[in-house]
């Protein structure tokens, strides 16, 4: 445990040397010039320190409130992902049978229609990962000298949504939802889509069906809270200006 505590904290080191360097060059250099220049003009009062010091803690103490409240409202919509997803494939598993049919059951395949309905799930995960990483002009992250030096990447990055979401939809549908702007949400359309096509074949009684969709709502809902969190900056006089 101890030398795990050890890299980390040399990892952090690394991390962060070129900031590090940068402000022991400014203090060298005022101090050096303080002394050995003379130029008294360069000395500050405690009095001004002590009260922009304060305001200084203030400002950091509501910067990094905010900063966790962001975090963990991210995290809490992540979870919330997690357990509806779990949620989805138990009631698809258990929701879709021959029960309530009211034709013949010859031509309808339920295991197929799970599979389907579970491989659709996927690549609305998979089209939101996209969505979340996907670059924005104000994000500067990967753009950090550190992270280029060491290579830092999102898998995102080395393929295509396409790609990525031919495994789990047919080719019919991966063409409409890529025609759509929000590609997400056209999954979701998809999945509602085949929902009632299967409550009308009886494949799902009507008060499963309900459930169902209720839990596509939440899904819209959770999606439409990491596109919110994605597409609202973090406020400039917050970041840099304070």
């Amino acid at each position: 445990m101890y030398t795990g505590r050890v890299y980390r904290i040399w990892d952090m080191a690394k991390w962060t040397r070129f900031e590090t360097l940068l402000f022991i060059f400014i203090i060298v250099l005022w101090v050096s010039a303080y002394y050995f220049l003379d130029l008294q003009w360069l000395r500050i009062p405690w009095t001004p320190m002590a009260l922009i010091g304060t305001a200084v803690a203030f400002v950091i103490g509501f910067q990094n409130n905010a900063v966790y409240g962001r975090i963990w409202e991210a995290r809490k919509i992540w979870g919330g992902i997690v357990n509806t997803s779990r949620t989805f494939g138990v009631f698809v598993q258990d929701m879709l049978t021959e029960e309530h049919l009211k034709t013949s059951s010859e031509g309808i395949d339920i295991p197929a229609a799970i599979r389907e309905l579970t491989y659709r799930h996927i690549a609305w995960m998979t089209a939101l990962r996209h969505a979340m990483r996907s670059p924005r002009t104000w994000e500067t992250t990967s753009q950090h000298r550190t992270n280029r030096e060491w290579g830092i990447r999102t898998p995102e990055e080395g393929t295509t949504l396409s790609a990525d979401l031919k495994e789990y939809l047919s080719d019919k549908d991966l063409t409409y939802a890529l025609s759509k702007n929000n590609v997400q949400t056209a999954i979701l359309y998809l999945q509602s889509h085949h929902l009632r096509t299967l409550k009308e074949q009886g494949v799902i009684w009507e008060f499963s069906f309900l459930e169902l969709e209720a839990i596509v709502q939440e899904l819209l809902t959770l999606q439409g809270q990491t596109e919110r969190i994605k597409n609202f900056p973090y406020p400039r006089q917050y970041a840099s200006l304070n």
